[in-house]
């Protein structure tokens, strides 16, 4: 799944994901440490992996998109 990154804070290394209809989903440090990343900005693309249904659906991994 792709989205763009949404909002990002570097020290507690967690933020948001706006999918592509909007929806924003959060991410935590264990979700951004899983993708390999050093940081992230606002406004990139990324690459994603979710869990859960509904209310309890989260970014499991997250990594840049790449074309």
């Amino acid at each position: 799944m792709q989205g763009t990154a949404y909002t990002y804070d570097s020290d507690a290394r967690t933020g948001s994901v706006l999918l592509d209809d909007g929806t924003p989903l959060p991410f935590d440090a264990a979700a951004f440490d899983a993708g390999g990343l050093r940081m992230l900005r606002p406004g990139q693309r990324v690459r994603i992996e979710v869990a859960g249904e509904g209310d309890d659906r989260r970014v499991v991994f997250i990594t840049l998109q790449t074309f």
